[in-house]
């Protein structure tokens, strides 16, 4: 029954992930090891010491939005996630802007991740060589092409070789938090917090939420889980969960055992740490970096091509962007995101200031990525208190817990983007508000003239449990459709 439902959709993608399969998508999908190389540097300039209390400030909504899209999950499995859920709670145009918000988000979150994957690259291959722009963009173009191999073979080659880079990145924490805990009275320096400094912990913290997501990925992979009401959202709450711990272990120790005059404004902090725990071998260190960069790469990737398919399906946009193989991959999307990514990744590697460039694109993917997870948390606000409960008049239904979460989590992230546009422009420039301001606006101007949607794709995983036959999730769709 499930199969030939299945078969009359348009388009499906091919159920065959596993529980185990989206854990390692989404703690790899943080990349750990990658998020503190590219963006420790930058944290530390702005928030010094204040950099580890700032990624536990936007770590707790973010552990909370786990668990909401975990519940969310439940409900709406669909390729499009956080977008598709809008749609089926808060109606069509929010669901145009949210689509807006999440293309931006995910789609900045590319360039800042093939850049370091080039610079690492050459780095390792070549220690003592200055590289060229030439070199630089060879490389990037190398990383962009074979992302494109586990993509385009599909879902299930894509986590299993994602599992086998993170087997790498794992083993590499372990060693070196074990070397860093020996080395620690022969190199640890002091540590002056002194006082905080607020507009340089809410930018940190800003930019943090680009090393705080990732795990959201089984969310988009639901549609290709053998189990998509069951298994969707707890690999993300595992994901979320393992992120925090990453980083609470290595920012202490990386920041104990090097001075942060060397850490601030730093490409790679890892490197500059490694100097001091292994002066001799100290480029061992770009080995799980670049493991953990090249996961992160395909696997944020993946997001955005999953969110472009489900999209395409209900022509919100180019419907030739939701077309699959016969691999059952979106091969257009796919091809269509990492060929744009690479585009704007040329022009940082040719913009005459490539750091402030770095800089403005990261700045602005962790305010979208901030962005998106408030709209997610609206989202759950108003299906916990209006629709979930409706129907014996209980508004939380049995998730008390997850309303509370989910205003705390909304007014947390309406916080750090309100903080952001008052002292985003003294650390990054005033460039940065005029993008984002300007970004929003076009947003707007997508909702207006997007075409309405033909009908909003149901998945039918399973049918005992799929939205058809869910009394109370098709009177939700008709009156959104309606």
């Amino acid at each position: 029954m499930a199969e030939s439902i299945r078969k009359q959709e348009p388009n499906a993608l091919k159920q065959n992930l596993k529980m185990a399969d989206l854990i390692a998508l989404s703690v790899s999908s943080v990349g750990p090891l990658f998020s503190i190389a590219a963006t420790g540097g930058v944290m530390a300039a702005n928030a010094g010491l204040w950099t580890i209390p700032s990624i536990g400030l936007i770590a707790i909504p973010f552990i909370l939005s786990s668990f909401i899209f975990r519940l969310l999950n439940k409900h709406f499995p669909h390729a499009g996630a956080s977008y598709h859920w809008s749609a089926r709670v808060l109606g069509i145009k929010a669901s145009r802007f949210q689509a807006w918000i999440l293309i931006l988000a995910y789609f900045s979150s590319i360039p800042p991740i093939i850049v370091p994957a080039a610079n690492y690259t050459l780095n390792l291959l070549f220690p003592s060589y200055h590289p060229s722009t030439f070199a630089e963009v060879v490389a990037a173009m190398f990383w962009s092409g074979f992302a494109l191999i586990p993509l385009l073979r599909g879902s299930k080659p894509t986590a299993k070789l994602t599992q086998v880079f993170l087997g790498v990145e794992m083993l590499s924490v372990i060693a070196i938090a074990v070397i860093a805990i020996f080395r620690w009275h022969a190199i640890a320096v002091p540590m002056h917090f002194g006082k905080p400094p607020i507009g340089g912990m809410i930018i940190a913290a800003v930019v943090a939420a680009t090393i705080l997501d990732g795990w959201e990925i089984d969310s988009y992979a639901s549609e290709e889980s053998v189990n998509p009401k069951g298994d969707p959202g707890l690999g993300g709450i595992i994901g979320a969960l393992m992120a925090l711990a990453f980083y609470a272990l290595i920012y202490p120790l990386m920041f104990g055992e090097t001075p942060l005059s060397l850490l601030s404004g730093a490409p790679n902090p890892m490197s500059v740490w490694a100097q001091r725990l292994l002066p001799h071998a100290s480029n061992l260190m770009l080995v799980p970096v670049l493991a953990s960069t090249a996961g992160g790469l395909w696997l944020t990737s993946f997001i955005l091509i999953r969110a472009l398919h489900a999209m395409g399906r209900e022509g919100l946009v180019f419907k030739s962007l939701a077309k699959i193989t016969k691999r059952g991959v979106p091969g257009i999307a796919t091809v269509a995101t990492l060929s744009a990514a690479f585009a704007v990744t040329l022009g940082q590697v040719l913009f005459s200031s490539l750091s402030a460039f770095f800089g403005l694109v990261l700045s602005t993917a962790g305010f979208f990525l901030v962005a998106e997870f408030f709209l997610d948390s609206v989202t759950a606000i108003v299906f916990l208190f209006r629709i979930h409960g409706s129907k014996d008049g209980d508004h939380s239904h049995g998730h008390k817990f997850l309303l509370g979460g989910s205003i705390f989590s909304a007014f947390a992230f309406l916080s750090f983007m309100a903080g952001f546009f008052v002292f985003g422009p003294r650390a990054i420039g005033s460039s940065v508000d005029y993008v984002i301001g300007t970004l929003l606006v076009l947003g707007l101007v997508f909702v207006l003239l997007a075409k309405r949607h033909d009908h909003i794709y149901m998945f039918h995983g399973n049918p005992a449990e799929s939205g058809d036959n869910n009394p109370e999730l098709v009177a939700l769709a008709d009156g959104v459709n309606g």
